[in-house]
């Protein structure tokens, strides 16, 4: 690198005094030299800013008036920050020193690189890929998002098999960095899908812009997970349902929109039949809504509408599994992602 690019981590925080108590001392002994670090908050009601006030007076801190989602809340944020890079990081990640320097100098390499995410380990259990990210994101033709490391509820231990930096479709915001000219040349993020797989529409459409986004293994942070929303939140099953079909409905031509979508109401209607079978019924009706959502949403003035492409931009497909990981993992018994067919991908 001829400079040092400067670099501002971002944490969006929601009520997340807990965590930033634990984990914001990591970020801080970050060894990057030409470093902000930045709390947006969405109008917290514990004590997060007096902490950060307090404890941590270098921090800066950005209010926003009421809770924007992670959508809105990071649009709103990053409008008033100015850097080089900008590192999205959630509130309940664990950080080494030197996290940021491989992952930077990756970027610097190719001007065509928007986005990249480190390896994502869990909080919990460290020596096994963590949920949101693992070592790098994927999707398949149905546009089901998957992670090599984590394939639906299966987590893989790691013991060195994606040890090889490479390009992805879609890199975790748990730990998003992007550079910020890219970052509004994108739009950011769409604010109509509030929280969850946002960082996969984005990742779309800089895919879809011909940009490239990366994995980096040389890079390791560790993340709780579940901090805001847990797995058998009702809620966050209507957001993810809804905004799978969200993703789908813009990043896709419109004609293979619509049949993917006429495919993923039937295999939705089978997951909210095993939420029944199960006794979740709250989540069989979070799927429900989530469709009804959906539906009504096609009645609507669009607020995430296509970007428009510039001019010779060739759209990427790196990353996309060309067969359904559904039939993969649920009725071959495929439960890693080095058992897929090579071919595919």
């Amino acid at each position: 690198m001829t400079h040092t690019p400067k670099v501002a981590v971002v944490i969006l925080n929601w009520n997340g005094l807990k965590y930033l108590k634990q984990f914001l001392p990591s970020v801080l002994a970050s060894t990057w030299p030409n470093l902000d670090i930045v709390m947006g908050d969405n109008a917290s009601s514990d004590d997060s800013v007096a902490f950060i006030r307090q404890y941590y007076p270098g921090v800066r801190i950005i209010q926003n008036d009421k809770n924007y989602g992670f959508t809105g809340g990071y649009n709103r944020v990053l409008a008033q920050v100015e850097a080089d890079y900008y590192i999205l990081l959630n509130s309940d990640v664990e950080v080494m020193p030197g996290w940021i320097e491989p992952v930077i100098e990756l970027m610097e390499s190719d001007s065509m690189i928007a986005a990249a995410a480190p390896k994502i380990r869990s909080y919990a259990q460290k020596e096994y890929f963590e949920h949101a990210g693992a070592a790098g994101g994927f999707i398949d033709k149905h546009g089901y998002p998957f992670c090599r490391g984590r394939i639906f509820y299966e987590l893989e231990k790691d013991h060195g098999q994606y040890d090889e930096s490479g390009e992805v479709f879609w890199a975790s915001g748990a730990s998003l960095f992007i550079k910020k000219h890219i970052w509004d040349e994108s739009g950011g993020f769409d604010e109509s899908f509030f929280a969850h797989m946002e960082e996969i529409d984005l990742c779309w459409r800089l895919k879809n812009m011909g940009y490239k986004v990366m994995y980096c293994a040389q890079s390791i942070i560790y993340h709780v997970g579940g901090g805001t929303l847990n797995a058998e939140n009702p809620f966050k099953t209507y957001l993810n349902f809804r905004n799978n079909l969200f993703l789908i409905r813009k990043n896709m031509p419109a004609f293979s929109a619509f049949r993917v979508i006429c495919i993923r109401f039937m295999m939705d209607l089978m997951a909210l039949l095993r939420f029944l079978m199960e006794g979740k019924r709250k989540d069989a009706w979070a799927v429900s809504r989530a469709h009804q959502a959906f539906v009504l949403s096609l009645f609507k003035k669009a607020k995430g509408k296509r970007l428009k492409v510039k001019d010779g931009a060739v759209q990427n497909t790196k990353g996309i599994l060309r067969a359904s990981i559904v039939w993969a993992f649920f009725v071959k018994k495929k439960t890693r992602f080095t058992d897929l067919d090579p071919a595919d991908l």
